[in-house]
């Protein structure tokens, strides 16, 4: 690491903070904290940039994961690297929870659906559509008809196919993710 880097400016601001704080000075344990706080959120924002919400709630689990895992803090390495490795853990974790692609397809959910109705000049748009539609998998295809083209949620959609919720939500995915990839190769 650069000596003249703002991390390692970071780092000699807050190696002596945490080591007083491991010793049980309150105050630094509060500055460290608020250093580490101020470090996590340009951590998972520049990796979470749609997903403001989860980058705060990663923010409070990792400080939480520092709290409870300060014994295993060794002085002869960063207070950095050991910080952003629980973080790296974190992300991780929450990325495989809630798809780390599943933030392309969030903003057609939440879209007035009068902005998706073809116009009345493009009949291709719907034949496209069915085609695309064809190529999927069975059950890929039911699993988006009913939750994205007849707007029921995944509970009902589940209930109605006898399918589990979470094995709807996967088939959804993959059926999304196809049908990006046929777009893109025309």
């Amino acid at each position: 690491m650069n000596r003249d880097s703002p991390l390692s400016d970071l780092e000699s601001r807050l190696r002596p903070l945490w080591l007083a704080a491991q010793s049980g000075d309150e105050r630094a344990y509060r500055e460290a904290l608020g250093l580490m706080a101020k470090r996590l959120r340009a951590y998972f924002r520049r990796r979470m940039p749609t997903w403001q919400d989860e980058s705060e709630d990663l923010v409070q689990e990792t400080l939480l994961a520092v709290h409870m895992q300060r014994g295993t803090y060794d002085p002869d390495f960063p207070v950095l690297a050991w910080m952003t490795a629980m973080a790296r853990h974190k992300l991780i974790d929450r990325w495989r929870r809630l798809g780390r692609r599943d933030a392309l397809y969030d903003e057609l959910d939440d879209m007035d659906e009068s902005a998706l109705a073809t116009e009345e000049g493009e009949p291709h748009a719907a034949r496209d559509l069915t085609r695309l539609m064809q190529s999927l998998p069975d059950a890929q295809r039911r699993a988006i008809a009913l939750t994205k083209l007849e707007g029921l949620s995944v509970a009902e959609a589940s209930a109605q196919t006898g399918v589990s919720e979470a094995a709807l939500k996967v088939q959804v995915h993959r059926g999304i993710k196809r049908l990006a990839d046929l777009v893109r190769k025309g």
